[in-house]
């Protein structure tokens, strides 16, 4: 309630400032080369816009706290969980799972998640995938992790992709089922392919 008593006024055109919805903005979000214009209250995740305004149901809502990695999209080519990020902050391009395929073919990573048979339930498999994505990219661009020995990391080139290397790279992503040899397998078959 405001001074007056009202519980939030309405400029009009259903853009309410203080009502019940909170304050909406416009936002353009550019998820898989698309551009969409949305108006979203602005306390939207961009989880929430991918999935309830855009259909774009691959993320999933996991924990809703950052902490299961089940919400893992692309921004800007770095893996980001989208439960956290709210939309209105979001001024770069956004990958989901659904758009990592190209002229009908599936990425080289989620190829690699089938043939490995890398998921059981297949909750949390998007989010595996766009962060595996994004751990090939960092370690092509010689990005360390936690385990990379001080010696072994490079100022230039690409960083070797062990299992060890692989599994603290993808430990924010959490699997119930329990199909990390399998993930961590896949993720090395691509490497290998990329690496080709």
């Amino acid at each position: 309630m405001d001074r007056e008593g009202t519980a939030g006024r309405d400029d009009g055109r259903g853009e309410g400032r203080d009502g019940p919805e909170g304050p909406t903005s416009s936002v353009t979000l550019r998820v898989n080369g698309t551009v969409h214009a949305l108006r979203l209250d602005n306390r939207t995740t961009l989880l929430d816009a991918l999935r309830e305004h855009l259909d774009l149901t691959g993320a999933k809502k996991g924990c809703d706290h950052g902490q299961c990695g089940a919400c893992t999209v692309l921004v800007g080519g770095r893996r980001v969980n989208s439960c956290l990020l709210l939309a209105v902050a979001c001024d770069e391009p956004v990958t989901t799972v659904e758009g990592l395929a190209r002229d009908g073919r599936l990425h080289p990573l989620q190829e690699a998640f089938v043939a490995r048979d890398a998921l059981q339930c297949g909750y949390c498999t998007p989010g595996q995938i766009c962060s595996a994505v994004a751990l090939l990219d960092e370690a092509a661009a010689g990005h360390p992790s936690h385990v990379t020995p001080p010696h072994a990391a490079r100022a230039e080139g690409a960083a070797d992709l062990t299992r060890d290397e692989i599994r603290e790279r993808m430990s924010g992503n959490l699997c119930r089922c329990g199909a990390y040899p399998h993930i961590v397998d896949a993720v090395a078959d691509a490497h290998r392919e990329t690496v080709r």
